[in-house]
This record gives structure tokens, sequence and C-alpha cells, in this order.
């Protein structure tokens, strides 16, 4: 049996401040540091043989810190690829949430952001998400859970989004409310071919 950690990178300054952030690279909050040390904490000993994580530097660091406090982990491989970056949102990024609803009301936002297939103007919707993710999650993770490795993800709100809607087979329409917390890991068991939520 193989073990999957899928975590979303610790609060970010631009979480913080209540902006919409996407592909824009901004690094970790004080909070974020912390959220992402108790995660270290939570996985100090559990065996991490792979890392993958995506091109942004909130989710690197929040790897970088599980790691370095993880006991039972030295000298491990982390793979980067921007296939795991958060979601592209287009011309909403670095606005205010609260500003944006203002101005183009609350209903029309909440589309924006939690709608399946509904792009923000010149982002990316949650299925286009979708169509990089899970072809990475099938092509580069899975194989490393194949063949026994026990793997973390650190990525985002929204390509974890797409990873567990795949992986637990959620609707597009359900997917609307799961939200991912910032730096709580979320396992899962590989056994026999099946990947199975054990938290």
């Amino acid at each position: 049996m193989a073990n999957l950690i899928l975590i979303r990178h610790g609060q970010s300054v631009w979480n913080a401040s209540n902006r919409f952030t996407g592909w824009t690279d901004v690094d970790l909050s004080e909070k974020g540091v912390l959220e992402a040390e108790k995660a270290g904490r939570d996985l100090g000993t559990q065996r991490i043989d792979v890392v993958h994580t995506s091109d942004l530097v909130r989710a690197q660091r929040t790897a970088e810190i599980i790691m370095g406090i993880n006991e039972c982990s030295e000298g491990v491989e982390t793979r980067y690829d921007w296939r795991l970056n958060e979601r592209n949102y287009g011309s909403l990024q670095g606005l205010n949430k609260a500003e944006t609803a203002e101005k183009h009301g609350a209903e029309q936002v909440h589309i924006w952001r939690r709608s399946y297939d509904v792009a923000p103007p010149d982002g990316e919707s949650l299925e286009m998400t979708a169509s990089r993710t899970i072809p990475y999650f099938i092509e580069e993770v899975l194989p490393d859970l194949e063949s026994g490795k026990n793997v973390l993800v650190s990525a985002h709100g929204n390509s974890l989004r797409s990873i567990v809607m795949h992986i637990e087979g959620i609707s597009p329409d359900e997917i609307v409310n799961l939200e991912i917390p910032t730096g709580v890991p979320m396992h899962y068991d590989f056994e026999e071919g099946e990947i199975k939520r054990c938290d």
C-alpha cells in the first residue's frame, strides 16, 4: 500500500488581503508559514518518497517547510510542474474579492470562483484547470503510487479541487461546494489500483 497526501499551500499574502491570486507568484504570509510548520509536524513521522508541486513559490515553500520538519524523509526528489498551478483568474488577478463583488455582484463573483465550467474574464474555469491537472496526476503521480512510493502533492485550492474531483468521483454540480482549507493535509491510501480517502 502507498499513501497519497494532498495539501493546499499555507495562507499566502494575497489570501490574507482577500485578493484573487491565480498565477501571480506571491509568497506565504506569516500565518501561512505557521500552517505549513503545523502540517510538517502532523506529517513528522510519515515517510514521503517523492514530492510534486507547482511552479508557484507558495506551494513550493509549503512543501519545503514540511519536508524540513519531516523526520522520516531525506534526499527526497521534488518535481515542479506548471500543470499543478492554481487556476488562472485572468483579469481578476490582484483584485480585492469584496470590491470585485461590489462591482460585478456577489452572485457573478461566486460563479467565477466556484462554478465548474464558467471562466472569469481572460482566465480559466475549473474545467479548464482539470484538463491539465488530471492528466498530470495520471501521467506523473499515479505511477509513483503504483511503484509503492508515498507521495506528497503541494498545490492550490483549485488544482487540488480538480484532482479530488477525479479521485473521489465528485460531479461538476457537487464540486462547487468543496472547499479545501490552507495548510491541512488530506490523506489517501492507494491499494490494488484504488485510491481511497482515509481521514
